[in-house]
């Protein structure tokens, strides 16, 4: 039996295939302007890469912001209890997970059982997120590929005073003027992000182990910024950004197994 989860994002979309309790295939594709042609485009990327087309799958659960957009979804779910269920799956220590994406942010308690006891989310403004770091990126005309490594590669790094896009992307400007490398630009980047998610973990109540979900976990500059802050280990999957989706993919087998 093949069921899916596909986690509509506000910059990339992306779908878990699961075979029974299996992973079958993971999928990405950028969202662009559609959320709905976001996911018809996964479905045919899947189709290309696997030969797996909608009819072949028994059962989709749809989350993320543009959970409600398509038509080619079972149920939606939230991103938080998908979040929790794709985070527990991975390792059924983790008890709180930290997931920052394109435009938000979000914390998640978790019980012994994997369910989501608490969370709080930040989806207000960019500061901090994927978004805001293509922002810097662009301003400091380096990939954003490269900004683990370049934070990674010195200790030292400026204090940056403003967490909104807006006015932290003059400041950058105003950094360089003033002959700051990008490596310290950027490190400091990296610290004020962490302080930031951080601060959403300590007033939550955070429990460890914790582990980093989204698209910005891929970047380890952050990573060790998040750990400095929250003094504890932090726990990254190899594919971070698929965490929300594969939860949506163990909730569609649960469903389909109940019909």
């Amino acid at each position: 039996m093949l069921t899916a989860g596909i986690d509509i994002g506000s910059v990339s979309t992306e779908m878990v295939l699961l075979e029974n309790r299996d992973i079958a295939g993971t999928f990405i594709v950028d969202t662009g302007s559609s959320s709905r042609n976001a996911v018809e485009a996964i479905l045919a990327r899947a189709r290309e890469e696997r030969g797996i087309s909608r009819d072949d799958i028994g059962y989709v659960v749809t989350t993320g912001y543009g959970r409600n957009s398509t038509d080619r979804g079972d149920r939606s779910v939230t991103e938080i209890t998908c979040h929790a269920r794709g985070a527990y799956r991975l390792d059924r220590t983790v008890r709180t997970v930290v997931d920052v994406g394109g435009q938000d942010s979000k914390v998640i308690l978790l019980g012994e059982n994997g369910r989501s006891e608490n969370f709080v989310m930040n989806d207000k403004c960019a500061a901090g997120t994927g978004r805001f770091l293509e922002i810097i990126a662009r301003t400091l005309e380096v990939k954003v590929e490269e900004m683990g490594g370049l934070a990674l590669s010195t200790d030292d790094g400026v204090t940056i005073s403003s967490m909104c896009a807006v006015f932290a992307e003059s400041e950058v400007v105003s950094l360089i003027a003033e002959g700051h490398s990008k490596e310290r630009i950027i490190n400091g980047i990296m610290d004020a992000i962490a302080t930031r998610v951080s601060g959403m973990a300590k007033r939550l109540g955070y429990r460890p182990p914790v582990m980093f979900t989204g698209g910005v976990a891929n970047n380890a500059g952050v990573v060790r910024s998040l750990r400095r802050c929250l003094d504890t280990e932090i726990l990254v999957p190899e594919q971070p950004q698929m965490v929300g989706a594969l939860g949506a993919a163990l909730i569609a087998m649960e469903e389909a197994c109940r019909v």
